[in-house]
């Protein structure tokens, strides 16, 4: 159901407004439902918070330093508030949401009185009624309840998505409780949206030029939403229902846990051409021993063995991760191990951070942290490893043909950056006209973050039918 705006509020509301996101994909995808939540409410974005009279911040709250940002970003905002105020320029509305909103909410509120509301990741469909309450100078200012059903029931239908290309979250929260995470604190348990409800997204989105949607979850591939038969579905079954949809020729998934990596899923990595054959799969360690403690649930050999029968499923697959460094107890043996394994796997691309102690966390009490200067050193020669792997699977791209969605103009006259299956960007000459296509590249260098390429038959490719999915070797 979509809420109806208070007319008060919509008549007095102020008419801009700045979100900043930090952290993940999700993330970004809750800010831009609250911007469609506020749309009908008058609200209209500005990319300049000095213009702003209602800004959010939604946070993220995986790492000490995100969260540390989001205080000193409010104490900047305080003092923009209050130029406002002095100035006669109007009031200016102030709200922290996301995970350091379900985290520290009572504590956001006192140290920073200039904050008007504070909203959790399940509640941010509550934004028109707090706003409500925070102009009649009454109610509660926090909201943070975990109430995933109601805040999907609540999001309008329409979604102000520019482009080809849409983050669309299918489950939210996490059950694994690894020692050093916080999700399953922020976010809740794990939950899964519905089929049709997904479709029915989706749909708008097609409608919208939409071509390339991205499913979100934190535990994206446990997914189990009510199917159109009333059982529970499965990652899989929802890629194929997507890939029926017309315009949506692309499918991708973050973040994934080895543990629901099913033999369904895989197997539809090889039967599903939208599927795109790059997957983000962090397994955080390759010590058993940091794993064991971690509380991941998997070791090392299971782990290898995943990445065997994804492989033969579809031979091409790039894969991602996430690692960490410095968790309590980490050895130099344990280091080399997650060494080991990165050698061993090959990344196109991954994340790597220092263990960042979050408070209420079984991780956060353990003994034996690491000295920062050891964990420092140790990052340094993961992340080195790391881009090297990285170059080495871009450089290797020199000389195949890629089918590529392009999805905006570039620096240069007439360049297109488009989107490979693998991720990659990829700048192309003579492109412009292509923007929204999905047309035949042949790969001509390969550098640390992006390809550069050149259109296979110009005249061609603009008079005819987008190309197939699957990349092919050049002649």
């Amino acid at each position: 159901m979509t809420r109806t705006p208070d007319p008060e509020i919509a008549a007095c509301a102020p008419r801009r407004l700045f979100i900043k996101t930090y952290g993940c994909q999700m993330n970004v995808y809750d800010s831009e439902r609250m911007a469609d939540i506020l749309r009908p409410l008058g609200y209209a974005a500005t990319d300049t918070v000095e213009d702003a009279d209602f800004v959010i911040l939604n946070t993220c709250h995986i790492r000490e330093k995100a969260a540390e940002k989001v205080y000193s970003e409010l104490g900047k905002l305080r003092m923009l508030k209050e130029e406002k105020a002095q100035a006669g320029a109007g009031a200016m509305t102030i709200a922290v949401a996301g995970c350091v909103a379900q985290a520290e909410g009572e504590e956001i509120m006192r140290r920073q009185p200039a904050v008007d509301l504070v909203v959790g990741p399940q509640a941010y469909h509550q934004l028109p009624e707090l706003l409500t309450r925070t102009a009649r100078a009454r109610g509660e200012r926090i909201g943070a309840d975990f109430a995933p059903v109601e805040k999907f029931d609540a999001l309008p239908a329409t979604r102000g998505v520019e482009g080809v290309t849409a983050f669309l979250t299918v489950q939210e929260g996490c059950d694994k409780f690894c020692t050093f995470c916080v999700v399953p604190y922020t976010r809740g348990a794990e939950w899964s949206r519905p089929v049709a409800s997904i479709l029915a997204e989706a749909r708008e989105l097609a409608a919208r030029g939409v071509r390339e949607v991205t499913l979100l979850g934190q535990n994206v591939n446990a997914y189990d939403g009510e199917g159109p038969d009333g059982k529970p579905s499965t990652l899989a079954r929802l890629a194929y229902a997507l890939a029926d949809i017309p315009g949506i020729d692309r499918i991708r998934y973050t973040t994934s846990h080895p543990n629901d990596m099913s033999d369904e899923l895989i197997a539809a990595h090889g039967d599903l051409d939208a599927l795109m054959p790059y997957l983000h799969l962090p397994v955080q360690s390759g010590s058993d021993r940091i794993l064991r403690l971690m509380n991941r649930k998997h070791g090392r050999a299971k782990y290898f063995d995943l990445i065997d029968r994804i492989r033969q499923a579809r031979p091409d697959m790039a894969l991602s991760g996430d690692f960490i460094v410095g968790f309590p107890g980490e050895t130099d043996r344990d280091f080399e191990d997650t060494m080991d394994l990165v050698r061993r796997v090959g990344y196109a691309s991954a994340f790597s951070f220092i263990y960042s102690p979050r408070p209420g966390t079984p991780a956060a009490t353990m003994a034996a942290q690491a000295p920062a200067q050891v964990a420092k050193d140790r990052l340094h020669a993961l992340q080195q490893l790391l881009i090297q792997q990285q170059i080495a699977f871009n450089e290797s791209q020199a000389g195949k043909t890629l089918p590529v969605l392009f999805e905006k103009v570039g620096r240069h006259r007439q360049q297109a950056i488009g989107r490979s299956p693998y991720l990659q960007s990829v700048h192309v000459e003579d492109a412009r006209d292509l923007i929204g296509r999905i047309v035949p590249v042949t790969i001509t260098s390969g550098q640390q973050n992006s390809l550069t390429g050149r259109l296979v038959t110009p005249s061609a490719t603009r008079d005819g039918a987008d190309v197939a999915r699957q990349p092919t070797e050049a002649a």
